[in-house]
């Protein structure tokens, strides 16, 4: 089988400034936030791997019911860096990885085709930029696989990003969903999102 590009949704952090669990708090559809994200990464990349934390069973089941492939990081509390690097390891024979966060579901399928297709094209690594504001997704190729397992703490790809910076292509899209995190209640109203005009 040809190498693909694999999606990885990081879903495992813990929420601390939302005040109650935002993977799992309804968009205006009713939908689940870290569903939703889930969602629109997997249309995009065909394999797609959600990374969750050990004690997530409703989140867990709620991914499993889309048929979404999860991976549960024990060691998850101690930063997005052990999420990514045990996203990558489930899936260390990729062509490389589309990365987006799960509070982040407003970002548009275009965004996420820009960085894809700058990885086909043959980016080490690239990135979503909105009004020269860089966000997510992000992407690296199979050349930062060394790299990329060898992450800890709570920097994930971002010292990788900032380590070659000649090798990071930058995907200008126009939308603003990719630097749109959620972070509190408020922030779920698109409405409260930068605007792209």
């Amino acid at each position: 089988r040809m190498k693909q590009i694999v999606g990885i949704l990081l879903a495992a952090g813990s929420s601390r400034r939302f005040g109650a669990d935002k993977r799992l708090y309804p968009l205006a559809d009713g939908t689940p936030m870290a569903l939703a994200s889930a969602r629109h990464l997997a249309a995009i990349c065909p394999r797609t791997i959600v990374v969750i934390r050990p004690d997530d069973s409703v989140l867990a089941e709620l991914l499993a019911a889309e048929g979404l492939e999860t991976v549960v990081c024990e060691s998850a509390a101690q930063g997005m860096g052990h999420s990514l690097s045990c996203g990558v390891a489930a899936s260390h024979n990729a062509a490389g990885w589309l990365v987006a966060l799960a509070d982040m579901p407003f970002i548009q399928p275009a965004s996420y085709l820009a960085v894809l297709h700058a990885l086909k094209d043959g980016a080490r690594m690239a990135r979503a930029v909105f009004d020269s504001e860089a966000g997510h997704p992000v992407g690296f190729s199979a050349d930062c696989l060394s790299v990329l397992l060898a992450l800890t703490g709570d920097q994930g790809g971002k010292a990788i990003l900032a380590g070659d910076p000649d090798l990071l292509v930058p995907c200008p899209v126009d939308d603003p969903g990719i630097i749109h995190d959620v972070d509190r209640p408020s922030q779920v109203d698109v409405s409260s999102m930068p605007s792209s005009s």
